[in-house]
């Protein structure tokens, strides 16, 4: 039976999650509450209304990434007006809602707060990608209380794909054709059919590199493949949504991970050192993986 001329035509099926095309996000001036199949907290719709609002000056950068004023703070080590800017916008979005909590950002250094609530945030995580043009980077955000994270937000601003996690609430992702899909790490257990992420080292990013290519060597050997895509907060993003089966990766700050290793929890992950012990922000090593590799990868890295 044909639809009545003032009813619009149903919404065709939407796409599995993660097969959104890759164009230029969209701008949207916060979360949309009522289109939201999992229920937020006051805290993390404010924190998604501040990565929206930093994320619309990146992808305008992101259009003109060859106009960019880009200083450089050391070797392979960039900052660009971009990463400046939005986070910026992040506290000032953030000092609105949340003014006596503190802030610990990438490009502005420490602001000390209340003592209990900390804002941990990376502006712009794959500075590298962003400025070279390759379109997988994210703004990540976390909140720390008591020494704690109990709130993260990713979002990769061209894919237009948001992940977002409360403690003891799950983890979820919305992406242009799927809203608040709970997130799950894989359920692979064997290594030979894993794939993990991994962070090089370069020349920006010191280290011993032939003790990091002994590890890599080892793990291409006994796993399905290595993926090495610059992004460490959307690493992690993607083993919480069962992407990658694993994640490792040496000398991370705590902007690169605090919103992602709540992820990996709340999606039914592990997050622990190379060497099996739980993880710390201020851990040397980091590895994130389902319950059922996570043995074989500490072993692998050992």
């Amino acid at each position: 039976m044909a639809l009545p001329p003032d009813r619009p035509p149903r919404e065709q099926p939407v796409a599995r999650v993660g097969r959104a095309p890759m164009t230029v996000g969209r701008d949207r001036p916060g979360p949309a509450e009522r289109k939201s199949l999992a229920p937020r907290s006051a805290t993390i719709t404010v924190m998604i209304r501040a990565v929206f609002a930093a994320a619309k000056s990146l992808k305008r950068d992101f259009g003109e990434v060859e106009h960019l004023q880009v200083s450089e703070k050391g070797p392979g080590d960039f900052v660009s007006r971009a990463d400046i800017q939005a986070e910026r916008t992040l506290r000032r979005e953030l000092e609105r809602t949340r003014p006596e909590y503190g802030f610990l950002g990438e490009e502005g250094g420490e602001t000390k707060g209340d003592g209990r609530n900390r804002w941990i945030a990376d502006p712009l995580d794959g500075t590298t990608n962003f400025l070279h043009g390759v379109p997988h980077f994210a703004i990540s955000l976390g909140l720390e209380r008591d020494g704690e994270v109990i709130a993260g937000v990713i979002y990769q601003p061209i894919s237009d794909e948001l992940f977002w996690a409360e403690k003891g609430n799950g983890a979820f992702i919305d992406t242009p054709n799927a809203r608040s899909r709970r997130l799950r790490v894989s359920g692979r257990k064997d290594l030979a059919r894993a794939l993990v992420a991994t962070g090089i080292p370069n020349i920006g990013r010191g280290g011993d590199h032939p003790a990091y290519l002994r590890k890599l060597e080892a793990v291409m050997a006994k796993t399905a493949g290595v993926r090495r895509w610059g992004s460490a907060a959307l690493d992690l993003a993607f083993v919480a949504a069962g992407r990658y089966d694993a994640y490792f990766e040496y000398g991370l700050k705590p902007w690169d991970v605090a919103a992602g290793m709540l992820m990996v929890r709340e999606a039914g992950g592990m997050m622990n050192d190379a060497a099996g012990n739980a993880y710390t922000l201020t851990s040397p090593s980091l590895l994130a993986t389902n319950a059922g590799l996570r043995d074989a990868m500490v072993e692998t890295l050992a």
